[in-house]
């Protein structure tokens, strides 16, 4: 099974949560081989995630977000070994209402098109910041 976009329940679920505190969002990505555009584009997958980037990213950045972490996965040490991740990543916004700014720009909505062209499979985990020291716990 592959997961692209949130189902419906899970968008409430986020939706639920408090709303005016800051949020880190993991995100693991796996690119088509061949992105899968309705209108027949011919484009990488990558190719069409580096679009989807290009086309997001000022509205990300208008809403605050940041990119505090990127990097490309090379095992998986603890869990499932058949989940390959072609990018890794956590976006940092200024608030859970950030996000959904974002997702419902309607400039977002046209970008996110190459987002669902490129991606094969996604996990997208939003995380609350804690407070607290360097150690474990």
């Amino acid at each position: 099974m592959s997961y692209i976009d949130p189902e419906r329940k899970q968008f409430e679920a986020f939706k639920s949560l408090p709303r005016d505190t800051p949020i880190n969002m993991i995100n693991l990505v796996r690119f088509r081989e061949t992105a899968a555009y309705e209108d027949g584009t011919k484009a990488s997958g990558a190719e069409a995630y580096a679009t989807y980037g290009k086309t997001s990213g000022p509205i990300f950045k208008r809403v605050g977000g940041t990119i505090i972490w990127r990097g490309t996965p090379k095992l998986v040490l603890t869990g499932p070994t058949d989940e390959i991740w072609d990018v890794a990543f956590i976006a940092r916004y200024p608030h859970a209402g950030a996000f959904l700014e974002m997702v419902t720009d309607p400039e977002y909505r046209k970008a996110v098109k190459h987002r669902q062209a490129a991606v094969l499979d996604s996990r997208l985990i939003r995380c609350a910041e804690l407070d607290g020291s360097s150690e474990f716990g």
